[in-house]
C-alpha cells in the first residue's frame, strides 16, 4: 500500500502542478508528499520532477510514468469496486464537485444523512461555478447545470430546472418592470452575468411565443460566483438569471420579483457526470442515487 500511496501522490502532484496543492488535496503534509516522491524516484532510479523554489514540472520520465500510473490507479480502483460490489460494504473516499448554489442548498445539507447511512464512505466536496475537468482534477462525480461538452464521460440526467429572471423591488421602482426579453436586450437594463474562463453563457436564452430566442445582455457587473449575483440583485444592482430553487425564498418573501415573465428563461439541465469504468464504483453509484433522490424531493417542494 505504501508504493500505491506514492503512485497516487505522484499522480495528484502531476495533475495539480504543485506539491502543496496535492498535499492539501490528499490531506497530508507537504513534507510527506515530498518524501513519497523521493521514495518513488529512488525506487525507479529516475527524477520525476524538476524542482525549483518557484516551480515544479514533470521530467520526460515523469510524463511517461504518469501514463502508466493512471492505469495502475484505475486498475486498483476497478478491483476494489468489484470486491465492494460483492461484499456490499462500500468504503473509501469520493471526490465530488458541484456548482456553488446547488452544492450549498441541495448537496451539502444531505451529506450528514449520507454519512449516517454509509459511515465508511468519506466525501471531499468542492464547490465552484467554474467548469471542472474530472480526469485532470481527480474527481469521481461532478454535478452541473447546463450542457456538458465532454462526450467521453457518462452523464446521468436528474431534472430540468426552471430558471427565472429576478430583480429587487427597488431596482424595478427605479428602472421599470420589463415584461419581455426585448426590453432587457442590448444594454437597456443592467444585467448581472455569471462569467469565468471558458464560460459560454454570454447571451440569455428565453422562451417566446414563436420559440426560443437568445438575447444579448450587458451590465457593469459580472462574477464567477452565482451567489454573489443573487446578493447584487437583492441590493438593487441589476437583473439576474437564476435557477428557481436558489431564489425561491427571496421571491416568497418579496425581496426579489420575477421580471420578463412573458418570455421566461429556457429551463436548464441538471445532471451529473462520472468517468466510465468497467466496474462502476459502488460508492459512486450509492452517492448519486442518494443525492438524486434528495434533489428531486427538494425540487418538488419549490413553488413555481
Amino acid at each position: 500500500m505504501a508504493y500505491l500511496d506514492n503512485v497516487r501522490t505522484f499522480a495528484r502532484i502531476y495533475e495539480l502542478g504543485s506539491m502543496s496543492a496535492a498535499a492539501r488535496d490528499l490531506h497530508i503534509s507537504p513534507a510527506v508528499a515530498s518524501a513519497r516522491i523521493s521514495q518513488l524516484e529512488q525506487h525507479l532510479n529516475v527524477r520525476l520532477f524538476q524542482r525549483t523554489t518557484r516551480s515544479l514540472s514533470p521530467t520526460e520520465q515523469g510524463r511517461i510514468f504518469y501514463e502508466g500510473a493512471t492505469q495502475i490507479i484505475a486498475a486498483v480502483e476497478d478491483a476494489e469496486a468489484g470486491v465492494s460490489a460483492i461484499t456490499g460494504a462500500p468504503a473509501g473516499t469520493l471526490f465530488v464537485a458541484t456548482p456553488l448554489g446547488l452544492g450549498r442548498r441541495l448537496i451539502a445539507p444531505a451529506i450528514a444523512d449520507f454519512r449516517a447511512a454509509f459511515p465508511r464512505i468519506s466525501v471531499r466536496l468542492r464547490l465552484s461555478d467554474r467548469k471542472v475537468d474530472l480526469a485532470a482534477e481527480g474527481l469521481d462525480i461532478a454535478f452541473f447545470l447546463g450542457r456538458p461538452r465532454d462526450s467521453n464521460l457518462r452523464i446521468r440526467n436528474i431534472a430540468e430546472c426552471q430558471r427565472v429572471l429576478v430583480a429587487s423591488p427597488d431596482y424595478i421602482a427605479e428602472r421599470g418592470h420589463p415584461m419581455r426579453g426585448e426590453e432587457i436586450a442590448e444594454g437597456r437594463h443592467d444585467c448581472l452575468n455569471l462569467r469565468f474562463p471558458g464560460a459560454s453563457e454570454y447571451r440569455w436564452s428565453l422562451q417566446a411565443e414563436d420559440g426560443e430566442h437568445a438575447y444579448g445582455v450587458r451590465g457593469p457587473l459580472e462574477c464567477d460566483d452565482g451567489d454573489v449575483l443573487t446578493d447584487w440583485a437583492l441590493a438593487g444592482l441589476g437583473i439576474a438569471m437564476k435557477p428557481l430553487f436558489e431564489v425561491a425564498d427571496h421571491l416568497n418573501q418579496g425581496r426579489l420579483v420575477k421580471v420578463c415573465e412573458q418570455t421566461p428563461p429556457v429551463p436548464v439541465q441538471l445532471a451529473c457526470l462520472y468517468i466510465h469504468r468497467r466496474h462502476q464504483d459502488p460508492k459512486s453509484r450509492l452517492f448519486m442515487d442518494f443525492m438524486i433522490d434528495r434533489i428531486l424531493g427538494r425540487l418538488r417542494d419549490v413553488p413555481s
